[in-house]
């Protein structure tokens, strides 16, 4: 379609986020200004509204744990009643409340964020990385998400999106996206098991490959 800057491709993880690009008809991960290939999904508050984002908020978890959150992918479009946010209120450091539609926010010191917002932080640094690397303006994403994604946490990942100024093509299973890349050119009639062994999450995930 008509757009103006470039589309990348996005891994937004529990752990780490990674960023690529199509190079000529190669994919490619991107590489920040330090030759790291994944921006660790951290975000830590500094005060007056501004935030570290990526490896340098990550070494600020033992330090400052009350400022810094991590994980956000579990929170995010999720209920402060769900299982899986009583389990994160008691691992986690960081303070989780509840919004007022039952949702949950996120404290860092005396302010609170969605987990929309907090994933919205990492994908403009994500964002910005692309941008660096090509010397050109980035406005369009594709995004994955894991399979078992619901409908109200797809679409808080589009607003994720849309708050980092990206416009998101779309939605991308992890398996359907491993699957992709390893039949990349290749005219495959294969069945094959996609195993992603995530740092928050280890799924399973069963594909029929037909050219």
């Amino acid at each position: 379609g008509e757009f103006m800057g470039r589309a990348i491709g996005i891994d937004l993880g529990t752990t780490n986020t990674a960023v690529a690009v199509l190079k000529g008809s190669r994919p490619e991960v991107i590489e920040d200004d330090k030759g790291y290939k994944v921006l660790p999904s951290y975000v830590s508050s500094k005060g007056a509204g501004k935030f570290l984002v990526g490896q340098a908020a990550k070494n600020l978890v033992l330090t400052h744990p009350q400022h810094t959150v991590y994980a956000i992918k579990r929170l995010i479009g999720r209920r402060f009643d769900s299982p899986q946010a009583i389990e994160a209120r008691k691992r986690m450091a960081y303070r989780i409340e509840p919004a007022p539609d039952g949702s949950c926010l996120v404290g860092m010191g005396d302010q609170t964020y969605s987990p929309v917002e907090i994933s919205s932080m990492i994908l403009k640094v994500a964002r910005k990385i692309a941008e660096r690397s090509l010397g050109e303006e980035v406005s369009e994403a594709v995004i994955t998400v894991p399979a078992y994604f619901n409908d109200a946490q797809r679409a808080a990942t589009f607003e994720a999106a849309r708050l980092a100024g990206l416009k998101c093509e779309r939605l991308v299973n992890e398996p359907t996206a491993a699957a992709l890349a390893y039949g990349f050119k290749k005219a495959y009639n294969k069945t094959i098991v996609v195993y992603d062994l995530g740092g928050g999450t280890f799924d399973i995930t069963v594909l029929r490959l037909e050219d």
